[in-house]
């Protein structure tokens, strides 16, 4: 199947075909069919990174139809916790939401499952989700909120669309749908698009994410999703400082980093401009890339695709079977890497991949 010849198409209609063709709703739950498509294949999901199983729920936001799954509904089934399902009639439903939804740290798990029928949308005005350890007003539980291992927050079967947390500065801001500071995080079959994030700023970044302090360094599962068109400072789909990442199967398609004057700032200018896509900060940390696409992002600074400074270079990236093509920036990359700009332990490991 010829998935990215129709450039007619809009990214969100391209990278849900690609997912298609991938089949990464089984990819999940056992290694995926060895097919090839334009240097990408799509790789086998560890049990870390699947989904978790929602038959017997916690809670149940709606009664059967569209107009019982609300806003309300959805921030005081995060606040309560636990295994989340919607009840909101056979057919696909957007929930515009008119608050954040806020997780309590007292939950040790919080699973979204939208079974793929569920769309959670900021109107373009708000962040939609939120978890910090390290917010009092959610509750402090443990001495070592940046090191605990729960909540656990997964989310599954889901769409997050036009998330904008511009203005959310509390613990460095970022993360336009989701903000994750501490505990645990995944995230599978998933969508994401038209999110946004503050528009400057030398280390602010996730348009559709942006994580923090995960438990015993463990990384972020992400795992056959889709991100596009999100816009940021840094880092047009995903963020963090310190956090490392495993994307698996996913695309990230049209999104931007629009800050200016890097990090650190560059004199007179407010900073920003990193990783088209992904931007990854911080010392010990590494970025696990398979089966993935990334295509016509964009960093107005360095690595159009991916930004990745290990400060004390122990960092490491790894690529596989994923393809990287037409991922410009204005400012810098590391030579022979195209769209990835990269400052860590070693040269990044790039087998079976694509990258132009």
């Amino acid at each position: 199947m010829s998935v990215m010849g129709d450039k007619c198409r809009p990214p969100a209609a391209r990278a849900l075909t690609y997912l298609i063709g991938l089949g990464v709703a089984a990819a999940a739950a056992a290694p995926a069919a060895a097919t090839t498509h334009r240097g990408v294949s799509p790789v086998s999901v560890p049990p870390a990174g699947r989904a978790v199983n929602t038959a017997h729920p916690t809670r149940t936001i709606g009664h059967g139809t569209p107009g019982s799954c609300t806003s309300a509904a959805v921030v005081a089934a995060v606040r309560a916790g636990g295994i989340i399902r919607f009840s909101c009639g056979p057919g696909p439903v957007v929930i515009l939401m008119r608050q954040t939804a806020k997780v309590v740290n007292t939950s040790r798990e919080v699973v979204l499952d939208g079974r793929g029928l569920v769309t959670l949308s900021g109107g373009g005005k708000r962040r939609i989700l939120y978890m910090d350890t390290c917010d009092q007003k959610q509750i402090w539980t443990t001495s070592h909120c940046e090191d605990q291992s729960t909540p656990r927050l997964v989310i599954q079967n889901m769409r997050f669309i036009d998330g904008n947390s511009t203005g959310e500065d509390f613990d460095g801001g970022g993360g336009g749908a989701i903000f994750d500071r501490g505990g645990q995080m995944r995230i599978v079959d998933s969508v994401f698009a038209g999110n946004r994030c503050d528009r400057t700023g030398p280390d602010l970044g996730g348009a559709a994410v942006r994580a923090l302090s995960q438990f015993d360094n463990r990384p972020v599962y992400v795992v056959g999703s889709s991100f596009t068109g999100g816009v940021c400072s840094n880092g047009g789909a995903l963020s963090s400082i310190g956090v490392s990442w495993t994307v698996l199967n996913s695309t990230f398609i049209d999104n931007h980093a629009i800050g200016d004057g890097a990090n650190p700032a560059r004199s007179g200018t407010p900073g920003g401009g990193s990783g088209g896509a992904i931007y990854n900060d911080g010392d010990r940390m590494r970025l696990s890339v398979a089966g993935s696409l990334f295509e016509d992002d964009h960093a107005n600074e360095g690595g159009g695709a991916i930004f990745f400074v290990s400060d004390n270079l122990t960092g490491t990236l790894a690529i596989r079977d994923s393809t990287l093509e037409r991922n410009p920036n204005l400012g810098f990359q590391t030579a022979g890497l195209p769209g990835i700009f990269f400052l860590g332990a070693h040269r990044p490991t790039i087998t079976g991949s694509v990258l132009r």
